[in-house]
């Protein structure tokens, strides 16, 4: 019979060995609050941090760029630092059993009550972002060579569209808010090049090294204030021109310590009684099921997390039952040395180069193996059910093709079982802005560039709603959700990006889709650089192109609108044309793809009007006859949607209600 001293002392050893493997050894909640009941479900929300630690030596952990440069703890461990917030129902009695993790987008997001009763978690993951109230993130170590020294390796940034009197621009990548490019070696510019270009991917013309200084130029003239933040051009930048910059940078931080950061702190709120020193577990015995959530960024992050086989934790265990990557295409290059995991496919940007599709597919066109995303998961047998949701934009800018055709654009990839596709056609990037069924299109976003197009104003979010409803059944009772819909070769729904191809006429006064793709180069970024896992060091900067990756797109009707996928009421009564492109109407680019903005294209309001101007499309008043038509119409739909199981019955009669409040032949 064990002693009460034996069962402390095994619980002492316990815990000790929970520490050594462990990688979350600390939980602080640093703030506990109410929040407003969902559903009648009370809820509160704990903020706080936790502290980690990794061994560089385990193999769930070794492919972490950089990681075995880190400094060590007494244990022989890498410690890192991130933020947490977590709803959660007050009465443990009505919890689902589920936990949701929205993957904060560039640091960006909260949590709130779950009206489902599910317990919804955030937590930092990407370190190049400085710590600000609101926003999640994390800190991870700086990587140090042999006795201290500072690690040197190349590094870039590129500059474009600023204001035409800029003396000096800060060093930052990355959409929005720019995070801060790593810091300089040295402030000599014999050792960096500063060059420009009018085209992306044009010549080049180098600016001499003693015409440019790492400076501050606002108030002190060139060569200004020693700045190794800025650049300095003697002659100041044109606006006219896109600027590169090639430095050598020092003290690469081990960024990709986010991917094993999420894996952890959702393993332990899964499994873990407590942590480390005996703080218990704040979800302990309220997890049966794990969801994460990801919309761009983020969803991208979802997809390197799997890929890179941090869907197993340390245990061998899986993570998140199930994924749902929202209108993300690629890689996030976040286990990079010097990486931008702010980026959204722009010149220059790595993201793209690994396997981008479910199954196992041959990379002949850039010479890259047979490989997918799930390999790593498939080997150990811990892949999640995958519900890939995503629209227009994604084809058009963020190089969405070959996740479903492959780099030779021949024949369309067969999913495996596990994962259904749905297309939402003709939508922009994430959706329509403010929703409605506005005339004049979408309002802008914040940080949005100036395009020629209205803004499209066609949504997503109900379709989304659906979707991952049916992905939290499968992963919950096992229903199998509805067959995967989306553009194929085969179905002759993916052609070239021309006007010809996909049957797009032209529209008097509106811009066409020629041109308008965002290309996929085949970048060389060096041999250190581990292209099947977007991983290790870039050394070759700015990348050199060894060619051009075909893409296809979706083809359209006689309206302009794609014919594939899960429409939306919107998009089956149409005000409109909508695209996933758009036209750049100012700045370096103007001309070309207005970054992730899709368009809009209104009809005319009468038959004379759409021919004094020429337009070919049907007008609002030959297609509905009135306003009373034109909502009877979205009734209609919005009811056949319902029965099929693509719209939920609040957000029905919400369309309906935006429907008879628009000015749609009023």
């Amino acid at each position: 019979m064990r002693t009460l001293e034996s069962s402390a002392c095994a619980a002492v050893a316990l815990l000790a060995c929970s520490a050594a493997s462990a990688a979350v050894v600390r939980i602080e909640v640093t703030s506990r609050e109410p929040l407003a009941p969902a559903a009648g479900v009370p809820y509160e929300v704990l903020r706080g941090r936790f502290i980690g630690e990794l061994d560089p030596a385990a193999a769930t952990n070794r492919l972490i760029t950089d990681l075995q440069f880190a400094p060590r703890n007494a244990h022989g461990r890498v410690e890192y630092t991130a933020t947490f917030a977590i709803a959660r129902p007050l009465d443990a009695a009505r919890a689902s059993g589920v936990l949701v993790y929205d993957v904060p987008n560039r640091g960006n997001g909260d949590v709130a009550a779950d009206p489902d009763g599910h317990v919804r978690v955030i937590s930092g993951w990407q370190g190049d972002l400085a710590p600000r109230p609101g926003l999640q993130t994390i800190e991870v170590p700086v990587a140090h060579a042999r006795g201290g020294r500072a690690i040197e390796s190349p590094a870039f940034a590129r500059f474009v569209d600023f204001p035409a009197d800029s003396r000096s621009l800060t060093l930052g990548a990355g959409l929005g808010a720019p995070t801060p490019r790593p810091t300089p070696a040295t402030l000599d510019t014999h050792r960096a090049e500063l060059f420009r270009e009018r085209a992306s991917g044009g010549p080049r013309e180098r600016i001499a090294a003693t015409d440019w200084a790492f400076a501050d130029c606002r108030t002190v003239p060139f060569p200004g204030t020693p700045d190794a933040t800025r650049v300095c051009p003697r002659a100041g930048f044109d606006p006219a021109f896109a600027y590169g910059l090639v430095y050598t940078a020092k003290d690469p931080k081990v960024l990709g310590i986010g991917f094993a950061a999420t894996r952890d702190l959702v393993a332990f709120f899964r499994s873990a009684e407590r942590d480390a020193t005996g703080t218990p577990n704040p979800l302990a015995g309220l997890v049966k099921w794990t969801l994460a959530y990801g919309n761009s960024q983020s969803g991208n992050f979802l997809r390197s997390f799997v890929h890179l086989g941090f869907n197993a934790d340390e245990s061998g265990r899986r993570v998140f039952d199930g994924i749902n990557p929202n209108i993300a295409a690629r890689h996030v290059p976040l286990n990079v040395r010097f990486g931008v995991p702010g980026g959204a496919a722009g010149t220059y940007e790595i993201g793209s180069d690994g396997p981008l599709w479910w199954s196992r597919y041959a990379d002949r066109t850039r010479r890259r193996g047979t490989a997918s995303l799930l390999d790593r998961c498939t080997a150990n047998g811990t892949c999640p059910k995958i519900v890939e949701t995503f629209g227009s934009a994604e084809f058009w800018n963020l190089r969405m093709s070959p996740d479903l055709v492959g780099t030779d654009a021949k024949a369309d990839i067969p999913l495996p079982s596990n994962v259904r596709r749905y297309y939402f056609p003709g939508t922009t990037h994430g959706g329509s802005w403010v929703g409605g069924f506005p005339l004049t299109g979408d309002k802008p976003y914040p940080g949005m560039p100036t395009c020629t197009l209205p803004l499209n104003p066609n949504p997503i979010a109900p379709q989304l709603r659906v979707a991952r409803r049916a992905l939290l059944a499968w992963v919950t009772s096992g229903a199998e959700p509805p067959a995967s819909r989306y553009p194929t070769i085969a179905a002759g729904e993916l052609v070239a990006p021309t006007s010809a191809a996909m049957g797009w006429r032209a529209i008097p006064g509106a811009a066409s889709p020629d041109g308008k793709l965002n290309e996929l180069p085949d970048y060389d970024v060096g041999a250190n650089f581990r292209y099947g896992d977007v991983s290790g060091v870039t050394t070759r900067l700015p990348p050199r192109s060894r060619g051009t990756v075909p893409q296809l797109v979706p083809r359209v009707d006689a309206d302009g609108n794609e014919t594939s996928g899960v429409p939306s009421v919107h998009h089956r009564v149409p005000i409109g044309t909508y695209t996933g492109w758009n036209e750049m109407a100012t700045g370096y680019d103007k001309g070309g793809n207005c970054g992730l903005a899709g368009g809009f294209v209104p009809f005319a309001r009468t038959r004379a009007e759409r021919e004094a101007t020429g337009d070919a499309r049907p007008s609002l008043q030959e297609r509905y006859g009135d306003h009373a038509g034109f909502v009877a119409r979205v009734r209609e739909v919005a009811a056949q949607e319902v029965a099929a199981g693509w719209l939920l019955p609040d957000d029905a009669a919400k369309i309906v209600a935006d429907a008879e409040a628009s000015d749609v032949l009023r």
